[in-house]
């Protein structure tokens, strides 16, 4: 197998919504904000027209990508025997995605995301992790990780406890790992983690230039070249307006980005970004190509409503 994923295995429930409503509800735009109260979640959704349900959270995603492109890829997350876990374990299933995991019926429900878009474009996210954050080392076969080039998990997912550990069993079996760094959110909540990881244990490390910046407590962009170089790793990041970077030792490639879109929703772009570059690196194109590869997909994902193609 190509590549596995390991993340949270999160239902996206996606909303249309004015600029106040963002406002109105102490929310951050372009943000993802952690619920951990269920009732609060409901709360917030119960007001809402529903444009989309589908399988999502951010490595199952970017594996989805990869599945489309016809990479043979698998995906670890932990859902509950329940509605929104079959519709979780059937959407996957549907784009060839081999699923290593064996739902039974938990304490929490299946985790849910609430996708916020609003007129400009810009999602802003409710997530309420259910079992998904419940994720522990039993479920991580190290078997699976084994057979896979390169495993890819998400910052999402990285948390003290069970979490942790099953984070760090899969990179203890693997052949080479890949990450995303998710959230500024989650880079300032685990700074000196993610740091370690970035420097000693991530083969590729994909972020975007907030979250790389603040890690690394960057005062400019240079700043963040400088400390890619002195990796000796793959670094890659995304600028928005200015396209995306990637860096492999002295190596450093840049691509702009695709001129005339219709944007409709932003909502997986990272993730289909990262997913076309690593369907590049798998298939042994060079850095360069896969950044190529890595922007035309994020181009096509926010031209739509949702994360998947």
């Amino acid at each position: 197998m190509k590549i596995l994923g390991i993340g949270n295995a999160i239902v996206d429930v996606i909303c249309k919504v004015d600029e106040d409503f963002i406002s109105k509800n102490g929310l951050t735009k372009s943000t993802m904000k952690l619920i951990f109260d269920e009732s609060e979640f409901q709360s917030l959704l119960k007001n809402l027209k529903i444009e989309k349900t589908v399988s999502g959270g951010s490595v199952a995603n970017s594996i989805v990508g990869l599945s489309q492109l016809g990479n043979e890829v698998g995906f670890i997350g932990k859902v509950s025997d329940d509605k929104l876990g079959e519709k979780y374990e059937e959407g996957l299933k549907q784009e060839n995605v081999k699923y290593f995991y064996d739902k039974k019926k938990e304490a929490l429900p299946t985790g849910t995301c609430l996708i916020l878009v609003t007129p400009d474009s810009e999602r802003t996210m409710c997530t309420f992790l259910g079992t998904a954050g419940k994720i522990n080392e039993n479920d991580v076969s190290s078997e699976a990780v084994k057979k896979s080039q390169i495993i890819l998990l998400e910052g999402y997912l990285w948390d003290e406890g069970d979490p942790k550990k099953a984070f760090e069993k899969a990179i203890q079996s693997a052949n080479k790992v890949a990450m995303s760094l998710s959230d500024q959110f989650c880079v300032d909540r685990h700074k000196p983690h993610f740091l370690e990881l970035v420097k000693n244990k991530l083969d590729i490390t994909f972020a975007n230039e907030q979250e790389i910046m603040s890690l690394i407590d960057a005062k400019n962009f240079d700043d963040v070249i400088t400390f890619s170089k002195l990796l000796s790793k793959t670094v890659v990041v995304t600028r928005g307006e200015k396209g995306a970077v990637a860096v492999n030792g002295d190596e450093v490639v840049e691509c702009g980005i695709k001129e005339g879109l219709k944007i409709v929703d932003l909502t997986g772009a990272g993730d289909l970004f990262a997913g076309g570059f690593l369907h590049g690196h798998v298939n042994n194109m060079s850095l360069k190509d896969s950044l190529e590869k890595g922007t035309e997909m994020s181009s096509k994902v926010i031209q739509q409503i949702g994360a998947r193609l």
